[in-house]
C-alpha cells in the first residue's frame, strides 16, 4: 500500500516539475492582468527597479516551489 501512495506521488511530483513554467506564466499572466498600468514618463532607473522587483519575485517563487518539492521528497 505505501508502496502504491509512494510511487503515486513521485508521479504528481514529475508532472508538476515538467509544467511548473507553465503554471508560472499563468499565475503572472492572471497577476498582469490585476496590475497592469501605464505609467507615462517613467525614469530609467525607475525601470532598473522594476525589473529587479520582477527578477526577485521570480526567485522567490522558484525558491518557494523548491522547498515544498523537497518537503514531499522528504514526506516519501
Amino acid at each position: 500500500m505505501d508502496d502504491v501512495l509512494s510511487e503515486t506521488v513521485e508521479k504528481c511530483l514529475k508532472i508538476l516539475e515538467e509544467n511548473v513554467d507553465i503554471l508560472e506564466n499563468l499565475e503572472m499572466d492572471l497577476e498582469d492582468e490585476n496590475e497592469d498600468e501605464l505609467v507615462p514618463n517613467l525614469e530609467l532607473h525607475q525601470l532598473y527597479d522594476v525589473i529587479e522587483d520582477v527578477l526577485q519575485s521570480s526567485k522567490i517563487k522558484r525558491a518557494e516551489f523548491n522547498l515544498a518539492r523537497r518537503e514531499a521528497k522528504e514526506f516519501l
